[in-house]
């Protein structure tokens, strides 16, 4: 069920180095009370930075929606952004 494996970072500001984002943040994100999202049922954090998830996860949804949503939250300042990317 979870077959791939997704870095998630979190860039402050351009040209700072990429951090794996927190747990805490993936972790609130895949709970299905949060996104309302049948689709993200399939993704299960794994550590600071590591998502497992599903293959019919659209990744650029899933960027798409864990930006807006960490955004939402207060956890990406302005001008920062998250970087999504399959291992």
């Amino acid at each position: 069920m979870f077959a791939r494996k997704i870095r998630v970072d979190y860039i402050e500001s351009e040209g700072a180095a990429p951090v794996p984002a927190p747990i805490h943040w993936l972790d609130n994100f895949a709970m299905r009370s949060f996104t309302n999202d049948p689709v993200f049922d399939d993704t299960l954090p794994v550590a600071d930075g590591l998502l497992e998830i599903g293959t019919r996860v659209p990744l650029d949804l899933l960027a798409e929606r864990l930006s807006d949503w960490c955004r939402r939250k207060g956890y990406l300042a302005p001008g920062a952004t998250l970087q999504i990317r399959e291992l």
